[in-house]
């Protein structure tokens, strides 16, 4: 089943910033498919013109850097068209692009706005809406530019220029993008993607057989590209091989499966919970006749839906695992000689991998060839994970050429001075050197893949008035894989509801933030240094 696609040519080595891939499509063939939305369609020649005009408006503006690198620019937009002009053009004006969640609050997108202290905010109307309360409080913040007319800021036409010399030729090690995630213990920190980290992971994934991506596939863009997911392994990997891109914003399963067919899509790259709502469809072989390569990533994928989806179409939705700061991917099962359920699979090439004990010890080490370290193997029932064979569990710790920088602005939590970087996710290694994900260090709650850090939703719901306490942990969701609930104690005498507190999330968080579940309690567990006892919550969930 499904079609046989070319590979992409070579991409020279003089590449160094990620918008010359978007020109070298051009240069290749002008008139070939870049972008489809809907009835629009965007050849390669037309994204690589609106891009220069962009990328020369934006140099005319004579934006201040600080913080050591060039001016910032906000791009708060869902996947359209616009979003590609918009990001590709900040990196050709050698500038830093921030994609930020257009479902954002103002509070959520003010922290981004000011830490970032981004010059230009280029987006939806609604969302330039959100921000008008904000900006006369971020004095960085000069220009607003919006993607559609009739919005309450310039249009983004007005911001393209005629090209009138030179652009900055910056690449290589300069920071290109700042993706915002969040730590355990925080608000959301600003990963620092250099050029370099950006174009490692596209040379790194183009050594993988069989082919991921190659210059005559159609590939499913449905991921937020506000998402490393999506901002990389997604578009960037669309200009990096000059191939076409179906744009899908805010379409339910029977419609985007419906994009598939009449697209003749052949790469699909998409989060468990979207298998999971296709493999329940009547017409998905049908609407996936056409399709080359599945591939999951951002939480496991559930071994009931591998096995639906490979009854009914013949093939395997081939898993991975990434991070943000990682560009996004680390691991597939692509470079195993045999998928295996629930298996993230190995390293690709380029990047190692370690698992390293709690007491520093070095457990495995690994690379796209399996193990390539001495692995203590703890036999089945020993300190391996229950009914495996393989070794201890242990923290994953990376190094690659597509790690980040560190975090904004400082560079600090970044990869050590031998170039490796502490994931904080759990894993162990079976016989052959696949990787299997465990747990979690941190408390972080992936809902639909996005990332969800119970310390920013526990401030909110602290800051509804008459709640004294509250503690928030994920639970099973068979519809977005986890869920976020809230455990909350009120104020003596408050009246506070669990409505009101919805109330109050819904002004605070991003929809995928919110509590799923609240409940009232009297008092939450805590330790004899008066932590929360969230293991104990966890179990009642």
């Amino acid at each position: 089943m499904g079609v046989t696609v070319p590979d992409s040519a070579p991409v020279p080595d003089d590449i160094r910033n990620l918008a010359d891939t978007v020109r070298r499509a051009a240069a290749a063939d002008p008139t070939a498919r870049a972008l489809i939305a809907g009835t629009r369609v965007l050849t390669w020649g037309e994204l690589d013109a609106r891009v220069d005009a962009v990328a020369a408006g934006l140099a005319a503006l004579g934006l201040p850097g600080s913080d050591g690198a060039p001016a910032r620019v906000a791009i708060v937009s869902p996947n359209v068209p616009e979003f590609a002009v918009a990001y590709f053009g900040a990196l050709r004006a050698g500038l830093v692009a921030v994609p930020v969640n257009p479902g954002y609050t103002p509070r959520e997108l003010a922290h981004v706005l000011g830490d970032s202290g981004a010059s230009v905010v280029i987006g939806t109307g609604a969302a330039l809406s959100a921000t008008a309360t904000v900006r006369a409080q971020l004095p960085a913040l000069r220009h607003a530019y919006a993607l559609e007319s009739g919005a309450d800021a310039a249009p983004l036409a007005d911001l393209a220029a005629p090209r009138t010399g030179d652009l900055p030729g910056r690449g290589g090690e300069d920071l290109a993008v700042l993706l915002y995630t969040s730590g355990t213990a925080g608000a959301p920190k600003g990963a620092m993607l250099s050029h370099r980290a950006l174009i490692a992971n596209h040379r790194q994934l183009g050594q993988v057989t069989p082919t991921i991506v190659g210059g005559g596939d159609v590939v499913l863009l449905a991921l937020p590209l506000f998402h490393a997911y999506g901002l990389n392994a997604g578009l960037g990997a669309v200009a990096w091989h000059g191939a076409t891109g179906v744009l899908a914003e805010g379409l339910g399963p029977a419609e985007v499966l419906a994009l598939l067919a009449r697209h003749q899509v052949t790469v699909v790259a998409a989060v468990p919970q979207t298998y999971h709502a296709w493999s329940m469809r009547p017409e998905l072989a049908e609407a996936t006749a056409s399709v080359r390569v599945m591939v999951s990533g951002a939480a496991p994928l559930d071994p009931i839906t591998q096995e639906r989806i490979a009854t009914r179409t013949g093939r395997q939705v081939r898993q991975g695992y990434g991070l943000t700061e990682t560009a996004p991917v680390v691991t597939t099962d692509l470079t195993s000689p045999v998928a295996k359920a629930g298996s993230i699979g190995r390293p690709i090439p380029g990047v190692r991998v370690r698992l390293v004990g709690g007491d520093g010890m070095e457990i495995v080490r690994l690379a796209s060839d399996g193990i390539v370290g001495p692995a203590p193997f703890a036999e089945d029932g020993d300190d391996a994970f229950p009914g495996t064979a393989g070794s201890d569990p242990g923290e994953v710790v990376v190094a690659g050429d597509n790690l980040f920088s560190g975090y904004w602005p400082d560079a600090h939590g970044g990869p050590d001075e031998q170039g490796w970087w502490r994931t904080g996710d759990i894993a162990y290694a079976d016989g052959d050197g696949d990787l299997f994900l465990v747990d979690r260090l941190g408390e972080m709650i992936i809902v639909n893949g996005f990332n969800v850090y119970p310390h920013e939703v526990e401030n909110v719901i602290v800051g509804c008035p008459g709640v004294t306490e509250a503690a928030v942990v994920g639970a099973p969701d068979p519809e977005t894989g986890e869920a976020v609930r809230a455990y909350v104690v009120l104020a003596p005498g408050s009246r506070a509801s669990v409505a009101d507190i919805v109330a109050h999330c819904e002004l605070n968080l991003a929809r995928y933030k919110r509590p799923r579940a609240i409940e009232i309690v009297g008092e939450l567990p805590h330790s004899a240094t008066g932590k929360v006892r969230k293991s104990m919550l966890r179990s009642a969930s």
